[in-house]
């Protein structure tokens, strides 16, 4: 996967499976409840399960934390073959809150770790990105 990273920080949610389900589903521009059913013991037996071939409609297992299963949604598809896109300065924005929220981070090092994503790497200019990230 090129210099795509394989570890990512994150946050996690304890979700029902139900719930997740509807996340899932709106995720694929569905109403809630009226996604595919998650096989969350195929998931976990096999590590991943395809609903579909569009964005958000692959779940995978991540492991345990405290003896329930983490899983999430993604893609089906090779990063490699995908045209990034600038994201927009709201969603840095709300990534850089949330990385300082949930893991304490500095502004230095959220920005360390937002300006070395593909994606924002080479599309985003370092001091735009450290103005939007401090908030000036």
């Amino acid at each position: 996967m090129g210099d795509w990273p394989r570890e990512v920080a994150a946050r996690g949610y304890l979700f029902g499976l139900e719930q997740f389900e509807d996340l899932v589903a709106q995720e694929m521009y569905r109403k809630p409840g009226e996604g595919p059913r998650v096989d969350l013991d195929a998931v976990v037996r096999d590590g991943m399960v395809r609903l579909g071939e569009g964005r958000y409609e692959t779940v995978l297992y991540l492991g345990d934390r405290a003896g329930i299963p983490v899983v999430t949604c993604t893609a089906s598809w090779d990063p490699e073959s995908v045209e990034l896109r600038c994201p927009a300065p709201r969603y840095l924005k709300i990534l850089a809150e949330g990385l300082r929220e949930s893991h304490g981070w500095t502004t230095e090092r959220v920005h360390a770790y937002l300006a070395g994503l593909p994606g924002v790497r080479g599309l985003w200019d370092v001091a735009e990105l450290r103005a939007l990230i401090h908030g000036e």
